[in-house]
């Protein structure tokens, strides 16, 4: 597995070891012993998994402390376009996203650590999208931030995205006061 850093410190982009033959094709796509080796000693407690038509945008999520998730994502089946924002008060980055496409022929993992709000917009029809979750669903302690959110300014490159009602009522990150004070 090689490890790229990303510009915002934490997030990490995960490039597995993909075996193929002319049975198909094998790889890793989590281990314990990998993950501790590379100084992540998490542990998953929740595995999500969604189906989504092309367009649908979901996020950008994240859970308050002391349910606070790091996500390690991936896609199965089809292309996202994955955000993550820094929403640790005291980051370097404080407010700054960063986004990667994610797609079924590379088999990336893109690791999230708590602090982050998370989003994703699908790039083709049947799209399945999973993560594993370092600490489980809470609804008292679910948040969103605003997708489209002016100061965010994050380029998704799609117009009109499929967007739940629950999403579209996310919070301005100028009216936002992050409960991640690390």
């Amino acid at each position: 597995m090689k490890i790229i850093k990303t510009p915002i410190e934490g997030l990490l982009v995960l490039q597995t070891s993909v075996f193929n033959d002319e049975r198909g094709y094998f790889f890793e796509s989590w281990s314990k012993k990998s993950f501790n080796k590379i100084g992540l000693e998490y542990d998953f407690v929740q595995d999500n998994e969604s189906s989504s038509k092309k367009g649908v945008l979901r996020g950008l999520h994240f859970q308050k402390p002391p349910f606070a998730q790091g996500k390690l994502v991936r896609v199965i089946k089809g292309r996202v376009l994955d955000v993550a924002v820094d929403i640790r008060k005291h980051s370097k980055t404080y407010g700054r996203y960063f986004s990667i496409e994610l797609k079924e022929s590379d088999n990336n993992l893109f690791w999230i650590p708590p602090g982050f709000a998370h989003g994703f917009l699908a790039l083709e029809n049947d799209t399945i999208f999973c993560y594993k979750c370092t600490s489980g669903y809470n609804k008292n302690s679910e948040g969103c931030l605003l997708w489209n959110d002016k100061d965010l300014n994050i380029d998704w490159d799609f117009k009109n995205p499929i967007v739940s009602e629950k999403d579209q009522k996310g919070v301005n990150f100028s009216d936002f006061n992050t409960p991640f004070q690390s």
